[in-house]
Parts: structure tokens; C-alpha cells; sequence
């Protein structure tokens, strides 16, 4: 019913930048929160940086004044840019979105994309 797309991931050098995007598609009444989390080898998921709907934003202390979280509520797309990227930021990156299902009764899900991974070398 819902997907969750997600491009930019890549290689990069250490200070260089790169710009994930994830767009929604599928049977979508409304769009809420979206966010990005990362998940290294051997660490937990953990959240970069959610985007209300009312544009709010919160960042995980490690990228705050780096990494810059918005969204196009017309094609119901979040993006990340991710500048003075470093090798800690090495991972794979995954959006995440609150989306209200346009069925007969509109119930609001949780879902996943599939994960784009961001290297970073030194």
C-alpha cells in the first residue's frame, strides 16, 4: 500500500557532503513526522533527525549544526543534507515515516524504507 524510497546514499570523502532523499508513495491520506535514523555494524538504530509536520525539527547531538533535516509535503518527500560529513558518520541510513493509510477508516502506520548506505572515508 505505502513504500518509502530512499536515494543519495554513497561514498564520500571525510568534509565532503552528500543529500539523501526518501519519497512516499502508495495510498497516503497524510504524511505526518518523517525522519532519518542509521544503523553502523555492530550499533543500534539510532534516530538522525525527525521533521514534523509543522516543519519542528530535532537532530541527534553527533550532527547538529552538520546535517540539516526538510521535507516537501507536495511530493510527500524528506530529504537530509549532510555536510562535513566524518567517518563516524559511516552507515546505513534509513527514513522513517507516520503515515496516515487512505482506506474507508484512516488509521496512521509507522513505516521503514529499505536502508541506503553512506560511506565515509578518511
Amino acid at each position: 500500500q505505502v513504500q518509502l524510497v530512499e536515494s543519495g546514499g554513497g561514498l564520500v570523502q571525510a568534509g565532503g557532503s552528500l543529500r539523501l532523499s526518501c519519497a512516499a508513495s502508495g495510498s497516503i491520506f497524510r504524511v505526518n513526522a518523517m525522519g532519518w535514523y542509521r544503523q553502523a555494524p555492530g550499533k543500534q538504530r539510532e534516530l538522525v533527525a525527525a521533521i514534523t509536520s509543522g516543519d519542528s525539527t530535532n537532530y541527534a547531538d553527533s550532527v547538529k549544526g552538520r546535517f540539516t533535516i526538510s521535507r516537501d509535503n507536495a511530493k510527500n518527500t524528506v530529504y537530509l543534507q549532510m555536510n562535513s560529513l566524518k567517518p563516524e558518520d559511516t552507515a546505513v541510513y534509513y527514513c522513517n515515516a507516520d503515515i496516515v493509510v487512505a482506506t474507508v477508516l484512516p488509521y496512521e502506520y509507522n513505516y521503514w524504507g529499505q536502508g541506503t548506505q553512506v560511506t565515509v572515508s578518511s
